[in-house]
């Protein structure tokens, strides 16, 4: 499966990166909202999309919005990964498209646990990773 993570941080997208890879992933990065919805709308293969929100040029609620908003993408699933933990901030997210959200800082067993609740514990992309979690 192919993934794209987008966040401002090296770091963390390192550190999500390095994870899916473990599983089996196929990765690709982005540092922004506006390259990643380019990514999107020219590549059609993503399983799912891993976003923060506070980044330069197009945060990732806007990303999520415009990623919702166009048609083939529509039904993408989007794991929002923010320093965002107010309850507002949650819902706005998940109203805004966001099929789950992920407060920083976490750890590799938080982002397993959101993403089998996104893609369904039987997902493939667990097999490889982790038989016993």
């Amino acid at each position: 499966m192919k993934v794209l993570v987008v966040d401002d941080s090296a770091v963390q997208r390192k550190k999500i990166s390095s994870f899916l890879l473990q599983c089996g992933a196929s990765v690709d990065q982005a540092c922004n909202g506006a390259e990643a919805l380019t990514r999107l709308l020219s590549e059609n293969e993503y399983g799912i999309l891993i976003t923060d929100w506070n980044m330069p040029e197009m945060d990732g609620l806007s990303l999520v919005k415009r990623v919702r908003a166009e048609g083939r993408l529509k039904d993408l699933p989007i794991l929002m990964v923010t320093t965002e933990n107010d309850p507002w901030s949650v819902t706005r997210a998940i109203r805004s498209g966001a099929n789950e959200y992920l407060m920083k800082p976490f750890d590799q067993l938080d982002l397993l646990e959101k993403l089998r609740t996104v893609l369904g514990t039987d997902h493939r992309l667990f097999q490889t990773w982790c038989s016993e979690c």
